[in-house]
Parts: C-alpha cells; sequence; structure tokens
C-alpha cells in the first residue's frame, strides 16, 4: 500500500491509494484510506482514524464521520483507489458498500481495477452516478497504435506491422509500452513484432524478458534487486542495491534513469521522490529474481528492514524482516517499539503481527508473546488469548537466563501484565469478582516504575465494580488509575476514564467533583497537546463534560457554549464516544426551548453514531428518548419502548438498569396526568419506592434526588400533602451542598406548592427560594438523559398578569395563535398541523416571538406573555 496526493495549483484535491495484497484487511485498507484523504484534506480523516485505530466501533461508524468532514468541504475531493482488485475482499466490499452509498456530493470515488468490483454497481448505473471505463475504452485503436509508436517514438513502422501489433497486443497499452521498449535499436521491427503471439499474459512475459535482456547488467540488477521493495526511494535502494552493484550510480541516480526510459516506474509523489514498479512490471521482476537469484531474496528484505528500522518506520521494517526470515531482527523491532505504539493507538500492528509472527519465535520470548497479546486484546481480539497467557507463564517459570529479552527491565513487568489481561479476560466472561481479584494481583505484583500496569488494572477493577452496581469502589479504582496513567503518558486514556469517574460522582451525588474532574482533564488534554497539533483528541470531550455540569446548575446558556465550543473543535478533538454525547447533550437544550420534536431527532442521530465502550451503558439513549416521548405526550411510543426493552414495574432492580427503570416511573406518571387514571399512579409510587430504596442503599445519592423529586410529584398527584413535602425536603437536603437546580425546575409547576410550602417552613434558605426562583420563572418541562420532564407538568403561567409591563414590538395575530399553543402540552409538529402550516414556519413564529418578548425559551415565553395579558388576547381569537 502507498497513499499518496497530487494537486496542481488552482486544482482540486486528489487522496491517491495504491493498493496491494496486504491491504485485504478492513482495517489496514481503511487505515490507508483515510490517511490519503487526511493528507489531501487536513482534518478530514484524523478523528475517523482514531476512531478505527481504536477498534471499538463498526466500520460504518468510522465512515460516517469522514463522510461527515468531507460533507463541509467548500470543494471537490476525489479519491483514487488504484488496483482495487489486489485488496477487495468480503469485509472491505462491505465498509466500501456504505461508503458508497454514504459519499457527499463533493467527493469523486475513482477505483482502478481488473475485475468489477463487489459493490451496487447496477444500482449505480440507475441512477446515472457510475462512469465506467471499460478495457474496451482504454485499448489503443489501430490509428492511436500508430501515433504512439511511430509519432511518439519514431519507430516508423508500416501500416501491416502496426496492425499486427495491434492485433496481437489487442491495443493494451501496457504491452504496447513494453513492445516500445523492445523495439529500440531493432534492425528487423517486423521480424521481432511477428515473434511473439499469444493471450495478455504470455506477451507481458516475452516483452519483459526482452525488456531485461536488453538491460545493461547493472541496471538488471538494480530491477531485480529492488523488485522486493513496495515503494522506492533513492537512499532505501543504496542499502538494497548498493551503488557498487549498479555501476557506481547511486539509487537516485538510477531511479531517475529508469523514469526517463520508462520502464514502468510510477512516481507517488509531485517531487518524484518515491515511485512503485508498475505491478505488472513488478510481478515479473520478482518472478525472475527467483528463479535466477533465490538465494539473495532473503538478504534483500533484511537489508531493507535495516533502513526502514534506522528510518523509525516500524511496520515496513517489520515486514521486510518476516519476508526475510530473520524473526530475530522482527522480534527485536516488536520488543523496542511496542510501547511507543501502545501510546500512539497503533495495537492494530500488533494484531496483525501475532497471526504473523511463528510460534517458535515466541518459544523463549515472553516480553515478545505479552506485547503481541495486548495488540489483540486492544483490538478485540479474544480467540486463543489465553492460550497464549498460558504460555507466557510457563516462560516465567524458566530461569531468566534461558529466556530472550531484549530489555531486561521489560521482563520484569510481564507477571503484572499477564494478570491484568486475565482480569480483562475475566470481565469479558461475565465475572466481574475474578477480574478485581485478578485486577489487584496485577497491582501488587507490578514493579515499583510500572504506572501503566498499576493504571491499567485498577482501571479494570473499576469497571468490573462498576459493573456490579458498586460505584464507590469503582469510584477508588479510577481514582487510582488516572493519576497511574498520567505518569506514563497515556493521556488520551485518562480522558476517557475521567468522563466514566465523573458519570460515577453524578450518580454519588457529588456534582462539584465531577466538575473539577472534568475541568482537570481539559486542563491535561490542553498541557499535553501534542507537537504540531492544534488540540489534543479528547478536549472535546471535556467540553462536552462541562455542559452536563452546566445544564444541572440550570445554566443553560453556559451549557451551550460548552457545546459550541466543542463543535468548533471537530471530531479530531474528539473520543469516539463524543458524536453521540454531543448529541444528547445538544438534545437537552432543544427540549429546554420546548423543540422536543429536534430533541428527539438529536436522540436519533445519536444513536445512530453511537459508539460504546468498555463501560456499561447505564443512560442507554433509547431510554432518554422514551423520557421525551413521555414528556410530549406520547404515550403509545413511551409504552412501546418499554415493552420492547423489557422494562417492567415488577423486574428485580439493578443499578445497571436504574435509568430505565426511573425512566419507566416517569411514562406512568404521565400516563396518569393524561388519563386520570389511579392505576399507573400507584404503579409509579410502588416503584420509586424500591427505586429509592436500592439507590439509598448503593450510596447513590444522585438517583436519590431525581427519585425524591418524582416522589414528591407522584404524593402530589395522589393529594399526600405531607408526604410530597417530605419527600421535597429530603431532596433539597441532599441537593444543596453540590448546588442541583435542574432536577427541580424538570418538575415544574408540580412542584411549586411544595418549595412554597418548604420556603416559608425555612425562610433564611436561600437555596429553597433559588430554586422556587428557577422554578417558577424559568426552564422547560423537560429534560434528557439524566432527568426528564416531571409528567404531566406544562409551561404554565407564573403570578397574575403585570397591567404595567410593556412590550416593545406587538406580536401578529399568526404570533399569538402560535404562542397560545406553545402554552399547551402540543410539541412543534403538533403544533404545525393544528395550524395546518410546515414546521419550519412554527420554528420561525416561536423564534419572533422569543425575540419581540425578549426570552430564549418556551416556559420564559408562556410566563412573559401571562404577566403582558397576551395569553387572553390568544384565547380570544
Amino acid at each position: 500500500m502507498s497513499t499518496g496526493q497530487d494537486s496542481a495549483a488552482g486544482e482540486h484535491p486528489v487522496a491517491w491509494v495504491s493498493l496491494d495484497g496486504r491491504d485485504r484487511q478492513p482495517s489496514t485498507f481503511w487505515t490507508y484510506v483515510l490517511m490519503a484523504l487526511d493528507r489531501a484534506v487536513p482534518g478530514s480523516g484524523a478523528a475517523a482514524l482514531t476512531l478505527l485505530r481504536s477498534g471499538q466501533a463498526p466500520v460504518e461508524a468510522v465512515l460516517a464521520g469522514v463522510v461527515n468532514e468531507l460533507s463541509v468541504q467548500p470543494g471537490d475531493v476525489t479519491l483514487v483507489l488504484d488496483d482495487y482488485h489486489l485488496a477487495d475482499s468480503v469485509d472491505v466490499a462491505a465498509g466500501m458498500a456504505f461508503f458508497v452509498d454514504h459519499m457527499p456530493p463533493q467527493l469523486r470515488l475513482v477505483i482502478s481495477t481488473r475485475v468489477d468490483p463487489a459493490l451496487p454497481l447496477s444500482r449505480l448505473r440507475a441512477r446515472g452516478e457510475l462512469l465506467e471505463i471499460r478495457a474496451s475504452d482504454l485499448r489503443f485503436t489501430p490509428d492511436e497504435v500508430a501515433s504512439y509508436l511511430n509519432d511518439l517514438h519514431g519507430f516508423a513502422l508500416t501500416v501491416t506491422d502496426i496492425a499486427s501489433l495491434e492485433a496481437r497486443t489487442e491495443g493494451w497499452v501496457a504491452a504496447l509500452q513494453l513492445a516500445a521498449i523492445s523495439l529500440r535499436d531493432r534492425d528487423d521491427p517486423s521480424a521481432f513484432i511477428a515473434g511473439f503471439a499469444g493471450d495478455d499474459r504470455f506477451v507481458v512475459d516475452y516483452l519483459a524478458d526482452e525488456v531485461l535482456s536488453r538491460q545493461p547488467d547493472d541496471v538488471r540488477r538494480f530491477l531485480l534487486d529492488t523488485s522486493i521493495l513496495s515503494r522506492l526511494t533513492g537512499q532505501l535502494c543504496d542499502a538494497v542495491s548498493p551503488p557498487a552493484r549498479s555501476g557506481g550510480r547511486s539509487g537516485k541516480a538510477m531511479l531517475e534513469v529508469l523514469d526517463r526510459a520508462n520502464l514502468f516506474l510510477v512516481p507517488l509523489d509531485g517531487r518524484r521522490t518515491w515511485y512503485r514498479y508498475h505491478h505488472l512490471f513488478g510481478d515479473v521482476l520478482q518472478s525472475h529474481l527467483l528463479e535466477e537469484r533465490p538465494g539473495d531474496v532473503s538478504g534483500l528484505h533484511r537489508r531493507a528492514a535495516a533502513w526502514y528500522a534506522e528510518a523509525g518506520q516500524v511496520e515496513a521494517a517489520v515486514r521486510h524482516a518476516l519476508a526475510g526470515d530473520d524473526l530475530d531482527q522482527a522480534a527485536d523491532l516488536i520488543e523496542s517499539s511496542f510501547r511507543t505504539l501502545g501510546r500512539e493507538r497503533r495495537e492494530d500492528l500488533l494484531s496483525r503481527w501475532a497471526d504473523q509472527v511463528p510460534d517458535e519465535v515466541l518459544r523463549d520470548r515472553p516480553v515478545l508473546a505479552i506485547a503481541l497479546i495486548g495488540g489483540l486484546m486492544a483490538s478485540n481480539q479474544f480467540d486463543g488469548v489465553e492460550r497464549r497467557l498460558d504460555h507466557v507463564e510457563q516462560l516465567l517459570r524458566k530461569p531468566a537466563a534461558q529466556l530472550v529479552v531484549r530489555d531486561p527491565g521489560e521482563l520484569a513487568r510481564v507477571p503484572a501484565a499477564v494478570e491484568m489481561y486475565r482480569a480483562a479476560v475475566a470481565l469479558l466472561g461475565g465475572d466481574p469478582p475474578g477480574a478485581i481479584a485478578r485486577a489487584e494481583r496485577a497491582i501488587d505484583l507490578a514493579v515499583a516504575s510500572d504506572d501503566l500496569a498499576v493504571g491499567a488494572a485498577a482501571a479494570l477493577s473499576g469497571l468490573a465494580s462498576w459493573s456490579t452496581g458498586d460505584i464507590t469502589a469503582a469510584h477508588a479504582s479510577y481514582a487510582r488509575s488516572i493519576p497511574a496513567l498520567t505518569r506514563v503518558g497515556h493521556i488520551a486514556d485518562v480522558l476517557g476514564c475521567s468522563v466514566a469517574m465523573a458519570d460515577m460522582e453524578l450518580r454519588l451525588g457529588r456534582l462539584r467533583d465531577a466538575e473539577r474532574t472534568f475541568a482537570h482533564a481539559l486542563g491535561l488534554a490542553e498541557a499535553n497537546t501534542p507537537p504540531g497539533a492544534s488540540v489534543m483528541r479528547g478536549t472535546a470531550d471535556m467540553l462536552v463534560g462541562l455542559s452536563r455540569m452546566a445544564w444541572y446548575r440550570n445554566d443553560l446558556v453556559a451549557s451551550a457554549e460548552y457545546l459550541r465550543r466543542s463543535d468548533e473543535l471537530g471530531e479530531a478533538a474528539s473520543l469516539p464516544q463524543n458524536p453521540y454525547r454531543w448529541r444528547v447533550g445538544m438534545a437537552r437544550l432543544r427540549a429546554a426551548e420546548g423543540d422536543l420534536a429536534a430533541a428527539l431527532e438529536l436522540l436519533d442521530e445519536a444513536e445512530r453514531v453511537y459508539v460504546g465502550d468498555y463501560s456499561p451503558n447505564v443512560q442507554p439513549v433509547h431510554a432518554s428518548r422514551a423520557r421525551i416521548l413521555a414528556a410530549s405526550g406520547d404515550l403509545a411510543g413511551a409504552r412501546a419502548w418499554a415493552r420492547d426493552h423489557g422494562v417492567a414495574v415488577d423486574d428485580q432492580l439493578s443499578y445497571f438498569r436504574e435509568y430505565e427503570h426511573i425512566t419507566l416511573a416517569r411514562v406512568l406518571l404521565a400516563e396518569h396526568t393524561s388519563t386520570g387514571s389511579r392505576g399507573p399512579l400507584d404503579a409509579a409510587v410502588g416503584l420509586l419506592d424500591r427505586l429509592l430504596a436500592a439507590a439509598s442503599d448503593g450510596g447513590r445519592v444522585g438517583s436519590v434526588i431525581e427519585l425524591e423529586v418524582l416522589r414528591a410529584v407522584a404524593h402530589d398527584a395522589a393529594a399526600d400533602r405531607n408526604a410530597a413535602l417530605e419527600a421535597i425536603r429530603h431532596a433539597v437536603d441532599l441537593a444543596e451542598t453540590d448546588g442541583w437546580v435542574r432536577v427541580f425546575v424538570d418538575a415544574a409547576s408540580a412542584l411549586t406548592p411544595s418549595l412554597r410550602e418548604l420556603a416559608s417552613r425555612q425562610p433564611q434558605s436561600g437555596y429553597v427560594h433559588e430554586l422556587l426562583t428557577a422554578v417558577t420563572g424559568s426552564g422547560s418541562a423537560t429534560e434528557v438523559a439524566d432527568g426528564g420532564a416531571a409528567p404531566g407538568v406544562g409551561a404554565s403561567p407564573t403570578g397574575p398578569p403585570d397591567p404595567g409591563a410593556v412590550l416593545v414590538e406587538a406580536l401578529s395575530d399568526r404570533e399569538l395563535d402560535v404562542l397560545r399553543l406553545l402554552g399547551s402540552d402540543l410539541d412543534g409538529p403538533a403544533i404545525a398541523r393544528q395550524l395546518v402550516v410546515s414546521l419550519n414556519t412554527v420554528r420561525t413564529h416561536t423564534k419572533h416571538i422569543y425575540t419581540k418578548l425578549g426570552v430564549n425559551n418556551r416556559r420564559a415565553a408562556i410566563s412573559r406573555a401571562h404577566r403582558l395579558g397576551l395569553l387572553s388576547r390568544a384565547a380570544t381569537r
């Protein structure tokens, strides 16, 4: 595989990918495609490349990212896949089909292939989206053959010679090029032309033989020596075929000679520094090399490996070392580079080498063996890992003198690594206690300087505890992991752990701690931005996290600003999970504005781009969507969600599904409000009581606050004022220390009586009065992902009309119609249907209403309209 980018001044960028048989694995294929695109259009493929290397996302999610980036490019971009047939495979074709179906209009895809690719060609033809240039289109006509050979090369061939050559080659350009080379300085070209016949392959072999036989010995030797290289440059050629073997000419000079002679040399960059041989010609050269000098092949590969190793290009160095059967060199290269590859998230290379390195090489190399295991684990390839770990443990029982280790310090780290990977295997196998035990043993075995083992093992222990609902233990483990990973420079992992740690702190009710976690991680990201990069990957995630913290404090302006900053940084600054998290955050804000339809659209997008990690999915997007459905009055949709996902009142409760069961309680309360039926209310109260007991036992104060708010709503609906007051008092007591606000605002007017009564009993409590002001003066009836609307509560006006209030610009009659419906439980699409207008028209009217009233959300608009006496006017229309 080679990639390049060539753009003449004023022309659009071109990403060129030359493929070979080593590129049939999707991870390899798409790595080079994304690298080429990012080189042609800087920033277009970086985020997708990181997501691909993480091994945690399907190819479709990776490609969606690069498609999104290319879709906003101002001009056209061309992607060329040269010799695609060499890399075509079932897995590659699946990703290509998705890519072709979702290509933005700015992208032109050019595929050079000898056989039809496994793509939806018929559908593309029917749409008029496919331009095909077939072999018949590329074949030279007799006139073109004559022009090429006589006018360009000056051979003065007869019409008979031209016709014969055209018939023999069938106008094939490569064969004609070979023929042109072979015809040079021949006294009787007609006899030569008559001397060959047969199919294309025979012609190639014949003419290649003729070309080689007519080359000086030094050129012929150079061609055969360098045929083992997939890419050629002067210094590399010098290392493989020293100038002394090529008449004293350097590799650079020899490449220039071959280029001028048109000896099937293809330039790979605009400066003609890197080349490759035409694939057909290269195949012939390798065939001759194996036939004539089979004993030289290994040595040539070994010299290439040494040059690449010196140049710091480990991937190519290992490839040539393996091809040269220099297994010790390959092993040494992998051992010396695997730590760096891990920091650079290039574990895909290690996983590939795990399949290529023979078992006999691992017989006495425990460090190499554990490095390859790490690559497999990071790439989600778990088959055979336990057998490999057993082998490493057997090696560790041998005396150190019997082992082959490049760095003795690495040998001391192997026992802890074995236990760490055993912990991961246990966790993946559904054995959290076993995972915790293994992780603790790994920490105990770690040598003093092995922060990576300590950090990784502590994170695994935290994941295991988290999956069982023991958030306190999980948080303690992550608190140990993050400093260790920071010391070893794995900042991207630190940022990912910070997201998980903040999630736990929120469930524990520690909003201030969660804010500090994100702020500290943001500082780390900014301080550790790699040289040459504008921002570190993961910075955008920290901003989305801080947006969430501002949301809980009901600072919607700050929340929106954090999301804006995150969006401006782009996917290059994001971890794989950020695209869906950002959409969930934006859905919160859209819901706060009363635009529930937009919130649902964002959550639908979030589900489409969702990428999981090893953390438990304790707040699934589908449950957040159900909360919006319930708040918007779509009880049938909310009930269908519960049915489809198996969420029922009498389920056995667990932290893992706590968010879903709280969502079900909200649906039941919404059903009671809509129908007046006592059954859903009783079911909700019973479920909330059970959830409260479970959350209290687990120390999940954040959950307790939300549950108590919902219990206050439920008891108020049941006319049990004492129970409602007691619930809201408990929620306020727990929330005051860290300043939670939004969870109360989302209950809206349903909490107003309880908060007013509590304020009268606690007149000195500034926090209660702050909550009362927030609930009655701003906000919306909906919160997404971590709270949700208090079901059945609409945006009701607060306070009596104010005859002294003045409206600077009057609302039009149509705006008054929209205003009246904004005060109802209808969402945007329902208002559009009621008024028989488009949703965009409703949004435009809503924007004008907000501007004239000087507000920025639906609830504030209704509140101000009530004070201005506008609602009575709207009602009489």
